[in-house]
């Protein structure tokens, strides 16, 4: 008679008495791991019906360890720390910017306990939330007043909803962009029941363009950051300043949207003509708005910077409430914000702007270094370190290239896709760029710590 195979199948319960599955029952649920037992005696089950061989799989020694390697994989954590070797450093797919250390902790410290997020300790009485970041904005911008909502996008809505609801806003056709997600200007105007009213054309637009649309019905002039595009030629933009006296005669408000959120000069790193928050103030902006997650270098969140009355009337409205800023979030960009009260200290301890600064010499000694260790790995074809451009990304200095270095590693026996896989899924998950055939590792973006942790994954990438 012809023994049956699946009488050499173990029971679950000698599956499950394994000492294999010692640490996977200290974390899961004991019907977690039991069902995903049951799933894999039952893929055995349809292999044998199937006539495969099963060579030895059919231990409960090693179908415990099957489960183990199966539930770690399906119950990692969706959200994973990821070495970013793109040499974007604004990366919006990859979280933006690192925060601060000290930003990091003040959000890890609001989440962990109690704060006074809105109560005044010295009355004991009720307080705003805002007054947590109001001072700081204010220093940095020499705006009146100051407030924040949870991104850029919601502060234009709900400046456009409180200010200009059922009134007209003047805006340029050549700065009603699109940005990542399909956030459009028009549809943005939509939503917060401001009425748009385009003047010029894409590449001009004059100052006569914007004093002929001006009604009755009219409540502000608004001119918006292009962020991620340039329209470069024959085109001709109108000032601030010049929006500023014009409103100033028809007794409208100015809304300057500066999008990325520089309130240091960013020449220092070679980009020019990025809007600094300062200047839009200085300039006569009645609101100035700007991200505090992009070139601040701080938690996602929108900040609108301006008069008082501006500010009051906007925290007065009913849709404040569901764009407000939770307690981490908020004990984040305070103390970012409070960085840059000394500028010296921000360019230190804020990531984005420390990668900006970090000298060329010094990324290519990195690279150099990175490549030799990268060569001595078995798989690896060929590894150069060498001088490439990159850029800083989130919608921020689009058409500025800045210099970098970068190691470039060739498989023997595996494609540029694989290898990318591969290093994505690894732990550590690391992000590069492929190009040419190779994969490419940019040290701008990749912090000097994480050194051995780019190694380790490239290692583990070729032995998979």
């Amino acid at each position: 008679m012809t023994p049956n195979p699946f009488r050499n199948l173990p029971a679950v319960h000698e599956i499950l008495d394994s000492s294999i599955l010692g640490d996977l029952k200290a974390r899961h649920d004991h019907e977690l791991i039991a069902a995903a037992v049951r799933q894999a005696l039952d893929e055995l089950r349809s292999r044998i019906s199937n006539g495969e061989p099963l060579n030895g799989e059919v231990s409960a020694e090693s179908l415990a360890g099957l489960v183990e390697k199966r539930l770690e994989a399906q119950l990692r954590s969706k959200l994973r720390t990821v070495i970013n070797a793109t040499g974007i450093v604004l990366h919006t797919n990859l979280g933006r910017a690192p925060i601060a250390e000290g930003a990091a902790k003040a959000a890890y410290e609001a989440a962990r306990g109690y704060l006074n997020l809105e109560m005044d300790l010295e009355t004991g009485k009720r307080s705003s939330r805002q007054d947590a970041i109001r001072e700081w904005v204010c220093r940095l911008t020499g705006a009146e007043s100051a407030t924040a909502v949870n991104n850029n996008a919601a502060a234009t809505v709900i400046a456009l909803r409180a200010l200009c609801a059922g009134k007209e806003v003047v805006v340029s056709r050549g700065q009603l962009i699109e940005i990542g997600g399909s956030f459009r200007i028009p549809e943005i105007m939509a939503v917060s029941g401001a009425i748009l009213r385009e003047v010029g054309t894409t590449n001009i637009t004059r100052l006569g363009d914007y004093e002929k649309a001006i009604g009755p019905n009219t409540a502000a002039l608004m001119r918006i950051h292009p962020s991620n595009y340039r329209v470069s030629g024959f085109t001709k933009s109108v000032s601030l300043t010049d929006l500023v006296t014009l409103a100033r005669k028809h007794n409208l408000k100015v809304i300057d949207d500066i999008g990325s959120g520089a309130v240091i000069d960013f020449k220092r790193f070679g980009f020019a003509g990025e809007p600094m928050a300062r200047a839009s103030i200085a300039d006569g902006a009645d609101l100035t708005l700007f991200s505090g997650d992009k070139l601040l270098g701080g938690p996602q969140a929108g900040i609108l910077a301006g008069r008082v009355e501006c500010i009051q009337r906007i925290e007065k409205d009913p849709l404040m409430r569901a764009m407000r800023l939770d307690k981490m979030t908020l004990a984040a960009l305070e103390a970012t914000l409070r960085l840059y009260l000394n500028e010296v200290r921000a360019l230190q301890e804020v990531p984005g702007l420390r990668m900006l600064s970090v000298p060329l010499s010094e990324l290519r000694m990195r690279a150099e270094s990175l490549a030799r260790e990268i060569a001595n790995i078995a798989g690896v074809r060929n590894v150069i370190a060498r001088e490439d451009v990159a850029y800083v990304g989130g919608g921020s200095l689009p058409d500025q290239k800045m210099p970098t270095w970068v190691v470039e590693i060739e498989a023997k026996s595996i494609g540029d896709a694989e290898l990318a896989l591969r290093l994505r899924v690894g732990d550590p998950a690391i992000v590069g760029r492929v190009q040419d055939g190779k994969i490419v590792f940019d040290l701008r973006t990749i912090f000097p710590h994480q050194s051995a942790d780019v190694i380790e994954g490239v290692r583990k990438a070729f032995a998979s």
